[in-house]
């Protein structure tokens, strides 16, 4: 009962946030419980008797982990987890005070939690998880993770802390390089065949693709990506399975959400129960997701680095004909997308959000037409969604993470991952 006190202060801030901010201010209660017991977040999180999964990377940590929470919930798993807002360490505290009894304990058989690289190896010490998933080494969030050494150092922290095994990306060669040096754990792998790579020649975002190819009946390996349509291979079986949303970065994820349930699971995995349920799963909130907003029907597509941003422009649907883009104050240096090739996107009704005339820039220079410059994000989804529906393809809003978050307030969303979380 120690933490009896920090808990219901907590609570109280945490009614006194919302009813000041409603729909914001979920991280002040975490940081006011964690400034009262710096002991409570990894004294819960370490207390599920089937222990702590963490999931982390450079990118796809959000989608990876519904995907890995759908599949241990089909095998009748209790399962605590975080919404994808809350992978910092006051975020992570705020979540569990949702369902944390007095007596700091959550009903659950098992933790699963997507956690920031940065934050997690700054409490990776006080944890004890029995299984890392490990998806990929990227320059991401540039203002944070400029260097992929540091990014790469910072996973080899939270992968140590691996009481059972760890799962990872076969190709990235950071992550091989680090699976090569951990002792006393199991190194589970997972990675994509070169006919998957060969359907995306610009890559997928790998410091070195194909590098460590599985061998024949060891892990699991994607195979084949058709739009929402994927197969994989895993010991020797071919399995079909149907994604939340197009792409092969979301097959990928899937794969890594095979790969990590079948960990946490061992001789209870079925991977037919598992690919069920992670075909049944709505997208995580914008990647990919369709919903209906002032009776238009619109795809919203985040794109948080160079990769996705490149993936997810391959992956759009031919002639799509009404794209808006906003890029937000989290690219403080415009030049870090300039390596993706939007010409693909052939002509765009806006940009906007606070780096509107960067990104317009950037599509110019790719030979892509903008028609209109709004700075202001608000003034231009107004502007977006007055317009007629298209006669092909859906409404479509590319983003980054800052213009994401300003969209879903100005148009009054709230995300599904918060509201099961």
């Amino acid at each position: 009962m120690r933490y009896a006190p920090a808990i219901l202060i907590g609570r109280i801030v945490r009614k006194l946030a919302r009813w000041r901010k409603p729909g914001g201010g979920s991280a002040i209660p975490g940081v006011v419980v964690n400034a009262i017991a710096p002991g409570f977040l990894p004294r819960t999180l370490n207390s599920f008797p089937g222990g702590l999964v963490i999931v982390t990377g450079s990118s796809g940590k959000s989608t990876t982990t519904k995907m890995l929470v759908a599949a241990l919930r089909a095998h009748g798993v209790s399962v605590f987890t975080n919404p994808s807002t809350a992978n910092i360490s006051q975020g992570l505290s705020s979540a569990l005070l949702e369902q944390v009894s007095l007596g700091g304990r959550i009903a659950g058989d098992i933790a699963v939690l997507e956690m920031d690289e940065g934050h997690g190896a700054l409490i990776s010490d006080s944890l004890t998880p029995r299984v890392v998933a490990l998806t990929n080494v990227m320059v991401d969030q540039i203002d944070r993770f400029h260097d992929s050494e540091m990014v790469a150092a910072m996973l080899a922290k939270i992968a140590a802390r691996a009481t059972e095994s760890v799962v990872l990306n076969s190709d990235d060669q950071y992550l091989v390089e680090l699976g090569e040096r951990l002792s006393g754990v199991r190194v589970d792998r997972y990675g994509v065949s070169a006919e998957v790579l060969a359907q995306n020649p610009r890559g997928l975002g790998y410091t070195q693709t194909a590098l460590d190819r599985l061998p024949a009946g060891e892990g699991v390996l994607l195979t084949r990506v058709n739009g929402r349509d994927a197969e994989l291979n895993l010991d020797g079986r071919t399995y079909a399975f149907t994604l939340p949303a197009r792409g092969t970065h979301y097959a990928v994820d899937a794969v890594t959400a095979l790969a990590t349930a079948r960990s946490a699971l061992g001789e209870r995995f079925n991977p037919v129960v598992a690919l069920t349920a992670i075909s049944s799963i709505p997208p995580v909130f914008g990647r990919g997701e369709i919903v209906s907003v002032r009776g238009r029907m619109v795809e919203f597509v985040l794109v948080q680095n160079p990769a996705s941003f490149q993936l997810n422009v391959d992956s759009l649907e031919p002639g799509t004909e009404q794209i808006m883009i906003a890029v937000g104050s989290d690219v403080r240096d415009p030049s870090y997308f300039w390596p993706v090739d939007t010409s693909g996107l052939g002509h765009v009704l806006l940009a906007s959000g606070s780096k509107a005339h960067d990104i317009a820039l950037q599509l110019a220079y790719d030979g892509v037409t903008v028609d209109r410059v709004e700075p202001d994000l608000g003034t231009a989804l107004d502007a977006f969604l007055a317009l007629d529906d298209p006669a092909h393809g859906l409404k479509t809003i590319i983003f980054s993470a800052d213009s994401m978050r300003r969209t879903r307030a100005h148009l009054g969303l709230t995300s599904n991952d918060e509201e099961s979380a």
